[in-house]
């Protein structure tokens, strides 16, 4: 049976609304007074919630042949047959292709790569300025994702791509479409011809040079997630729908983690404080990973999963017929007050070693057999980028009213803006 919510409860979910500027307050509002199962009481939208440890092992692991990730959505509409929203053997075909770039073991070889681009993003700081750190993460996290898997310099390109890529991440966005799918979608036609442009440029490029080498350029060139692509004989379009997830989720995901982790330092100078003297002083920082997982938990990028219900689920005694849309909320996972003490407080020293919580509670990369392909990627970057921008300047946050934006992922909006100071350590 369905938690209700009452009108009450209602009016507070829309007054939690235009306070935090969010769905994320009234999403809070309904799990405190409703519990981990309620469905959003909108005419025309009523898709189910739940979240919570068991909620997210159903949903991930034990039950999730019982639901889909192909959707009738933009994401669908823009990725095509990605990885991320195709089922069955076809995901698990694409996924073993692009697994070994990505796996852990590949990681040591992309750290110079990471820290030159990182640097040629702050060489364009003058000492003193004041920048969007949400702006600057998304320079670095697109020049590395770019060369990481496509071994494509994007520098050059970034004016040319920049403003296509943030029409795409609009375009899968929560917005009207989740209440009327067929809403006319003007504005993005142009900006989405220029991404597949500039992907199906790069494919051409490297099928002539494999062309020109032989059969297979793995001898001769680059061994990335293109060129795995591009020896498995997929079509170019299959190629492109790879390529386009990758880039978004990749460096999406990363842009909103520097972010959030910039915007909590700021907001905590004794915890950014600790943190630099540890980096100065340390080869490797076991409080910067606490940062990181902490900033992972209050703000996870990817915030929401989105599943159509292919047969009926139950939830503890509480159903979803097949055929609707249902979520499963990290965000609120992350911020159950069950599993976590203080939920809302950032408090990196809760992850210290010997504190244990359900190994559901925390999933900022989802879990079990489609956890993200690229977290362990994404963590080694963070580390790498962070520890970086850290030690060479210092970062005063200007704009102390921040709130979290739900898009394709959680960002900061409307910005990180920090001044940057050189550093100078003795």
């Amino acid at each position: 049976m369905t938690n209700r919510i009452s009108p009450k409860l209602g009016r507070e979910g829309l007054l939690a609304f235009f306070r935090t500027r969010s769905p994320l307050g009234p999403l809070k509002v309904m799990a405190k007074h409703v519990g981990r199962f309620f469905q959003i009481p909108i005419p025309g939208f009523r898709p189910y919630v739940v979240f919570g440890p068991q909620a997210a092992r159903q949903v991930l692991v034990t039950e999730r042949e019982k639901v889909l990730w192909r959707n009738h959505d933009p994401v669908t509409d823009l990725l095509q047959h990605g990885v991320l929203v195709v089922d069955g053997e076809e995901h698990d075909r694409y996924r073993r292709l692009m697994e070994p770039p990505l796996h852990p073991t590949a990681l040591a070889g992309y750290s110079q790569m990471m820290l030159s681009h990182t640097d040629r993003v702050i060489a364009q700081w003058s000492n003193g300025q004041i920048v969007d750190m949400l702006v600057e993460g998304r320079k670095i996290a697109l020049l590395i994702v770019m060369d990481a898997l496509f071994s494509v310099d994007a520098q050059d390109n970034l004016p040319r791509i920049w403003t296509p890529i943030l029409k795409a991440i609009e375009y899968i966005s929560p917005g009207g479409w989740i209440f009327w799918r067929k809403i006319p979608r003007f504005g993005y036609r142009k900006s989405l011809k220029a991404i597949d442009d500039y992907l199906y440029g790069i494919i051409s490029e490297r099928r002539q040079v494999t062309k020109r080498n032989g059969q297979s350029s793995t001898v001769h060139g680059p061994n990335d997630l293109l060129q795995h692509l591009m020896d498995a004989d997929l079509s170019d379009q299959i190629i492109r729908d790879q390529m386009l997830t990758m880039l978004i989720a990749g460096h999406d995901t990363s842009t909103a983690l520097l972010a959030w982790t910039f915007a909590l330092l700021g907001q905590h100078p004794e915890i950014y404080a600790r943190l630099l003297k540890e980096i100065d002083t340390m080869a490797k920082s076991p409080l910067l990973d606490h940062v990181i997982k902490e900033s992972l938990r209050l703000y996870p990028p990817i915030h929401t999963g989105m599943r159509l219900v292919n047969e009926n689920m139950d939830f503890e005694g509480n159903a979803i017929p097949a055929g609707n849309r249902m979520f499963y909320s990290i965000y609120l996972t992350h911020r159950d007050p069950a599993t976590w003490e203080n939920a809302d407080r950032f408090c990196p020293d809760r992850f210290v070693s010997g504190r244990k919580t359900h190994p559901f509670a925390y999933i900022p990369f989802g879990g079990g057999p489609r956890a993200c392909i690229g977290a362990a990627f994404g963590q080694a970057e963070a580390r790498l980028v962070l520890t970086c921008l850290l030690q060479s300047h210092h970062f005063e946050l200007v704009n102390t009213n921040i709130h979290a934006h739900m898009g394709a992922t959680l960002e900061p909006r409307p910005g990180v803006f920090m001044r940057v100071t050189k550093r100078k350590i003795n």
